[in-house]
Order: C-alpha cells, then structure tokens, then sequence
C-alpha cells in the first residue's frame, strides 16, 4: 500500500534557494505522489530520470502560496509550497484545480505527521527575505498560523520579535528534532549543471556582462531572473548573458540546430522561403498541433508545371515506445535530427531533398529586457539624438543611437503630460516583460528634464499606417499573421496580469522583417490629462472600448479582449476606421443596444466569428488570448499529410 500511486502530474519546479545568490531556476518535472513519498522526474514517462525524493513522513506543512512577486516568470501560475526538514520546495500547477488537488491530496497523507508546524510563511522565500513578512532569517517562524485540515488561514500573525526560535511546538504536542537528509537524498535534489549554446552574438555592454559567441558553449552559474542569466565560458570567466539568446544543450532541444525556427508560422514560412527561391529551401516549425513540428520546403518546379511552391509536411510519430519520427513511413528514424539529415541526402517521397537550411542565420537577433542586468537608467549623455519619426501623447518620438551602436527610439516626455514617478516605478516591472510581440524597453533617462523613455525601435512605423500605405497588396493569410503577431503579445501580457487599456492598430508597431509588436501598454494610466487623448490625437478611444469601460471605466484583460476584437476589425479592412459614419456618442448608444462592427469583405466567416467572440457583452463569454491564440493558428494552419 506505501507504493500506492495517488497523482501523476507534470508541474514546473522552483530550484531550492541553497544560498541568498543562489538562482530562480524554474523546470518542467514530472510529480508522482505515492502513499509514502513525493518523487519528480526529468522526461517523459516511459524515460523517467529520477531527479529528487521526498520521503511524506518528513514533510512539516503543504500549502498555497499567496503571490506578493506580481509576475510569476514559467506558464504555470498556481504555486503552492511544501515545507520538510529545512526546505521549502516551491511547485507551480497548471490550474487552481490542479493545485487544490495536489495540496488536499498531500495534507491527508500527512495529517498523522509528528512535525507540523504550527505557523508558515504564506508568501516565497526570495531574494534574502520572506516576501510575507520581511524576515530575513529563513529559518525563522513562520508569521501565520497553519492550518492542516482546511483551506489557507486569512488571519496573518506579525512575527514576535526575538522570539523566532521559541515556540518550536504545535498545541498538545512536541516537535521532535528534524531529521537530516541522507547523502544520496541530499546529492539527488542538488540542481544539474546547465549547458547552454549561444543562438546569437552577444556584444556585452557592461563590465558585468559576458560576450556571447553563436554556437558557443556556456554554463549557467545563476539564473537572476527570467530575463538574464549569470554564466561562464569555457575561459572560466563569468557575467551577465540575455536568457533568450541561448538554448539548453540538451538531445530532443531543435532550437540548437540552424534550420529550427520556433516563431514561424505557415504564412511566415512562406514568405521566408519565397525570398530566399532556392529549390530545396526549407524550414523546420512549430505545428498547429501542440507539441508536433512542420517541415516547410520551396520546391521551383511544383508538379512538373514549372510554378514554385511551398510544400508543408507534419513529422509524424509512431506510438511505439521509445517513439520513432518519419515523413515517409519506409523511413522511421530515432530523432528529428536524424530525420532531417537523412532527407537532406534523400528525397523519400518529398517534393525536393532538403538542400538549404533557412533559419537563425537570416534572422536578427532578437531585443534584451534592457541593455544589462538590472540596468533601467540610461545616461542620456550616451543617446545620440536623429530624426523625428513621429509624436504621441507624452511628446515626440525620435530614431537615436545608445552608445553609438544600438538603434532605438526616444520618447521625450512633455513637462506635465504624465506622472513621472509613478511611471518610473512601474517602468522597471515593464522593462521585465520580454516577448518576441512586444516593443521592449530598455529603459528611462529620469534625472533631468524632460525625461525620456528608450525603446527597441520598429522600422515600418505603426501597423495602422502600414495598412493604409500598402492596401490591396495583403493576403488573408498575411492579415491573419498580422492578427497572430499581436495576439501571442497580448496572449504573454495577459498570462503576467498585465492589461493594456489602449489596444488599438495605432498603438502596435512594424519592424523591417514585417513583424507586428505590440507597443504602449498600460501607458495610459499614467496620462495627467483628464481628457485622455490617444496617440492618433482621437479623443477618448470609444470605439475601441467596451460598455464596462466607456459606462464604468472598467478595465480587466477581458476589455483587451474587446479592444483586441476592433483591431482585428481594423486588420482585415486594411486600415479603416470603425463606425467611420458616427460621432462618439452614437457609438455608445449603438453598441449598448448590441450593434456590431460589419464583417470586412477579406474575412471569412470563420474569421468573423472570432471578432464577433471577442464583443460580447458579457465579459466572461469573450475568450482569453490563450484561446484566441489557437482559433488564430487553426486558421492560419493547412499542412498537407506525410506522402506515402
């Protein structure tokens, strides 16, 4: 009965904090929760690498975590903690489900436990202190009364100064003393060492920083948080790297090889490979399907008509174990590595052998969370000042240089059009959020006036205007890439809590490879004008918003959701402005009795039904970007089957 298996799941694991410097290093294990113990693993079930053990008999207090961070860095949002020996192991669940369920099932099998505390810190342990409390002793008493048999206690109790290692006993009776790990337990929960390769050249701008070379091998020393890194190279010197320049070393990770591209979807594939017109082009992608991948290839001469085309295959898996992959069936293969090697020799069945790699080597490398490593204030003395390339609410925007090299744009912000020191604060939170889709911040000039606001610069402008300026010369497919673009942006701000509250085509911009960032999200919060004034110089967005907002001033991701509905209005009519026939306060009145924005002649109906979702008048019908993302793809998506 002690084997008895009770849950199988696969979370994400927080590494111990062995240390005050030790790192955030957040990992995908599989949990398997028998009757005597908590076991996790590395890899898929059927090639289980035990990676620690925890024997339930030790284990003091299981709980959820109240989240005082704000912006929890994995996809996995639900934390709850469980507290044995001297540690506390920090486990991220999927949903409030999953957790409920992993913390209800861990409690009853300890309920008989003679360890248990009597008060627990609700909050992480981070950065030297308990977020909860304050206290910088991480052994210290918790500061909140436990609770084994219920749901989390609401009544927190301040901690007791000088008494932290009193009261070490439960009501009715005594702790005894806290059994130590046996070695192999102790060396089995120690974190693997880390090799990653560099995906890109990496110029290091700061004493503190290490230069990447591509292709590079480097080990990670401390992950400081989800943007940076701290590693060494094979020199044995150590600093500060960008976290998505660099890809684990691992067998089954495709992003160390050349011809992986992860944020490439068909219509993007496409596009790639046409420019590049070499017979045998291709690309290797993410599918539609989770967790499957697409060879793309250019053929010149499709079918033997002399017209160059684009051929998509899914690679396939059989359900033997361990599996094997193919794109023919004759050709079964133990990696897509393999896979892709052979078929570079070898037709099979394709229209072309796979002769050209398109991939990272065409490809720049993508914007940093900053310049350094907690590095927000920008000496303006090193901004080089060009053109104006536009104006907005705070005030002009203009091309520049930091340090000569890096191309950015500088936003000056106009004496009196924000609230400078809130913005400042909460500049340094959005300086962290790091996504392909969204305009980077690298950040403020805030010891003079005016201040500035440095941002990755966007080549093509604003997507309204490039709409306009290229109208007639879209496909649905490229509109509907367009869409995809903005909503996996929106898809990472809404998985931090973030919302944008101005989510419209003129607050999203276009870089010179035609991808679409979102760009000013949360800015309007900081506008002192009552008369809020968007960046096209419209008054009040209301024909952008929905009835909670322009009635209550009501924002949520959900109002996104809305705004994110209007730009794909905007999208497919390629660059109109919605309800172009009415003033403001007709759109108020014609949206409260359930009008709706007509479908763009370029949608299909599929597509206008996604619109159409994101206008409800109820907020909890409208589905989240994660959702939106997927009724996107699936219509991106038309890969051909395997050949036979």
């Amino acid at each position: 009965m002690s084997d008895e298996l009770l849950l199988e799941e696969t979370l994400i694991k927080r590494s111990q904090q062995k240390r005050r410097t030790s790192p955030l290093n957040y990992k995908e294990r599989l949990f398997v929760l028998t009757r005597s113990r908590l076991t996790y693993y590395d890899g898929k079930a059927e090639k289980r690498f035990r990676r620690g053990s925890i024997e339930l008999s030790r284990v003091r207090c299981v709980e959820i975590v109240k989240n005082g961070v704000g912006i929890i860095p994995c996809q996995n949002k639900y934390p709850f903690q469980i507290v044995y020996d001297t540690n506390t192991l920090y486990v991220f669940a999927p949903s409030h489900d999953s957790r409920s369920l992993w913390v209800q099932s861990l409690k009853q099998e300890i309920k008989d436990n003679m360890v248990v505390l009597a008060k627990f810190h609700p909050q992480f342990w981070q950065e030297g202190v308990w977020l909860c409390c304050r206290q910088a002793e991480k052994q210290a008493l918790g500061c909140e009364e436990y609770n084994l048999f219920g749901d989390i206690s609401r009544k927190p109790l301040p901690p007791i100064p000088g008494e932290e290692r009193k009261n070490g006993k439960q009501q009715g009776r005594r702790a005894p003393p806290i059994p130590q790990s046996s070695k192999d337990e102790a060396e089995e929960e120690e974190e693997e060492e880390e090799m990653v390769v560099a995906l890109y050249n990496f110029a290091g701008t700061e004493p503190h920083d290490l230069s990447l070379v591509k292709g590079g091998e480097y080990v990670i020393v401390e992950k400081c948080d989800v943007n940076w890194y701290k590693a060494r190279n094979k020199y044995g010197e150590e600093g500060y790297i960008p976290s998505n320049y660099v890809t684990e070393k691992k067998s089954g990770n495709l992003e160390q090889f050349v011809w992986y591209s992860k944020q490439v979807n068909r219509n993007k594939a496409e596009d790639l490979l046409r420019k590049e017109d070499k017979e045998g082009a291709f690309v290797v992608r993410d599918s539609s399907t989770a967790g499957a991948y697409t060879v793309s290839l250019y053929t010149k001469n499709s079918a033997g008509d002399g017209q160059a085309a684009v051929k998509h295959y899914h690679i396939k898996e059989t359900q033997s174990s361990p599996p094997q992959f193919y794109l023919a069936e004759k050709h079964l293969f133990n990696s897509i590595p393999d896979l892709i090697d052979y078929h570079k020799h070898n037709a099979a069945g394709l229209v072309s052998r796979l002769r050209y790699p398109v991939g990272k080597q065409d490809k720049s490398a993508p914007s940093t969370a900053g310049f350094s490593y907690e590095k927000w204030e920008i000496n303006p003395s090193e901004l080089t000042f060009m053109k104006e390339v536009g104006s907005g609410q705070f005030g002009l925007v203009r091309l520049g240089k930091w340090r000569a090299q890096h191309k950015v744009a500088i936003k000056t912000i106009r004496e009196g059009a924000m609230y400078e020191e809130d913005f400042i604060e909460e500049a340094k939170v959005m300086m962290k959020l790091s996504h392909p889709n969204l305009v980077q911040l690298y950040g403020v000039c805030s010891q003079q006036k005016p201040i500035y606001i440095v941002t990755e610069f966007m080549e093509l402008g604003c997507l309204l205007n490039f709409l306009r300026q290229r109208r007639g010369s879209f496909t649905k497919d490229s509109l509907l890439s367009i869409c995809l673009d903005v909503c996996e942006g929106m898809e990472y701000l809404e998985a931090n809590g973030f919302i944008h509250r101005d989510l419209a085509a003129r607050n999203c911009l276009v870089n010179d490879a035609q991808v679409v960032k979102v760009s000013d999200f949360g800015m309007t919060r900081y506008v002192l004008d009552d008369q809020y004034t968007s960046s096209s110089g419209a008054k009040f967005p209301v024909k952008w918003s929905p009835p909670e907002v322009f009635n209550f001033c009501k924002y949520s991701s959900k109002s996104d959701v809305w705004s994110y509905g209007v730009l794909m209005w905007e999208v497919f009519t390629e660059g109109r402005m919605p309800f172009d026939q009415n003033q403001n306060h007709e759109v108020v009145n014609l949206v409260t009795k359930g009008q709706r924005l007509y479908r763009p002649k370029m949608a299909t109906p599929t597509i206008y039904d996604i619109m159409q979702r994101c206008w409800h008048e109820r907020q909890e019908e409208r589905p989240p970007f994660s959702q939106l993302t997927m009724m996107i793809s699936d219509s991106l998506e038309d890969d051909v089957p395997p050949p036979i």
